[in-house]
């Protein structure tokens, strides 16, 4: 979370602040929208809307917590609030754009990658410095709209976002242990998908990162 998360964090947890928001006072839900909805546009780019479906996933965000700011009661952050808003409105969206993928695509991938055998049918090319990370980060985007829509958002949600567990669970209406085995599957996944386009880390990284 970045220092400016922090700060406007502070800001927003206090028992004057909590009680402006359920009065729904304009001038509070203006600070909080100002402060966070950088933060929620970039979310829903991450989890694989485009530019649009992002603004507008993002803008139905801020009216349901407006709506909802009455019900608040500061017994988690105003952020984790809003998230847990913004997870919803994405599930409903990824519900009305869904596609037919009876096939998981990463599944497909390395099927397309490995030989019968589970031989490579093309083999790891070494990465190369000046073009590693770049190719990393296009890969990972590609990776991230693949995995299944939880798996995602947790991994989103402590990686990019820096939620603690507690949080990722309030916010995605799951267990702590659910959001092991979720964070978990994703992060392999992700490698695997990875190695299947023929990427590897520098000889010896094979420990965690």
């Amino acid at each position: 979370m970045s220092s400016r998360s922090r700060r406007s964090g502070g800001r927003f947890s206090g028992p004057e602040f909590v009680a402006r928001l359920r009065a729904r006072d304009p001038e509070a839900l203006r600070e909080v929208a100002e402060a966070y909805l950088p933060q929620i546009l970039r979310a829903a780019r991450a989890a694989g809307l485009d530019a649009q479906r992002a603004e507008d996933v993002a803008q139905a965000t801020l009216a349901a917590f407006v709506e909802r700011a009455a019900h608040f009661e500061g017994r988690s952050h105003v952020r984790t609030f809003l998230f847990g808003i913004l997870y919803h409105k994405l599930a409903q969206s990824q519900r009305e754009a869904a596609r037919n993928d009876r096939e998981d695509p990463i599944d497909e991938t390395v099927a397309q990658r490995f030989a019968p055998d589970g031989s490579w049918q093309r083999p790891p090319r070494p990465a190369d410095a000046d073009v590693y990370a770049a190719e990393i980060v296009e890969l990972v985007e590609r990776g991230l709209a693949e995995l299944p829509f939880k798996q995602r958002m947790a991994f989103l949600l402590r990686e990019v976002h820096g939620f603690t567990t507690g949080e990722i669970c309030n916010i995605l209406q799951v267990s702590g242990t659910h959001v092991g085995v979720l964070l978990f599957r994703a992060r392999n996944r992700l490698r695997e998908y990875l190695e299947a386009h023929g990427v590897r880390g520098p000889r010896g990284a094979g420990g965690g990162a």
